[in-house]
């Protein structure tokens, strides 16, 4: 059985005052911090969505309509030129030994105007002599990648494609001074 405490009621108290309950007195709250929170509330929410849809907009993401993509558009186009080769023979790789490619290849080179301006006198002395030093090298690299490749390899189905890929990246590898953007056969002749 669960016994309530009782409460005693205190006796040094005259019976001639009266107990009062207290009065219900509305508390006074302050609208201003009230207010400050709301406008700090709206401003960092404001914040975080215009960062949000800035960042995405910037980093192609958002599909926007108008400036950015006019922005975009206004890329400076790269300057080219044609590096042709003459055709030549290369021995490839197979076990036999008999197998050969006829190749000729035509290079799509980006301009480097800033090195054609210094280097002019030096192209100049040696195109005079007969030296093309950056065609020799260009040669070589054909020369060492497609030495290695197989005459099966080369006739797949994206045989050509592996092996402009090839290029690309031993032309950056090896002849750091020239960018080659494409790669073009324009004689390709398999022998077995």
């Amino acid at each position: 059985m669960a016994t309530s405490p009782t409460v005693l009621a205190d006796t040094s108290t005259s019976s001639s005052s009266p107990v009062s309950a207290p009065a219900s007195v509305p508390a006074k709250v302050s609208v201003a911090p009230l207010l400050i929170a709301v406008v700090a509330g709206v401003v960092i929410a404001t914040l975080v969505v215009g960062g949000s849809v800035y960042y995405l907009a910037r980093t192609g993401r958002l599909p926007v309509q108008g400036g950015a993509a006019q922005k975009s558009a206004a890329v400076v186009p790269v300057v080219t030129h044609a590096m042709v080769l003459e055709p030549f023979v290369v021995n490839l790789a197979d076990t036999g030994g008999n197998s050969y490619l006829r190749v000729a290849l035509t290079l799509q080179v980006a301009d480097v105007a800033d090195k054609r301006a210094l280097n002019s006198k030096d192209e100049k002395s040696n195109r005079d002599r007969g030296v093309d030093e950056t065609a020799a090298a260009v040669r070589d690299t054909v020369l060492t990648v497609v030495g290695q490749q197989t005459a099966d390899s080369l006739l797949a189905a994206n045989g050509k494609e592996h092996l402009k890929r090839s290029l690309k990246s031993a032309f950056a590898e090896h002849n750091v001074n020239l960018k080659v953007l494409d790669v073009f056969f324009t004689d390709f002749l398999v022998q077995r």
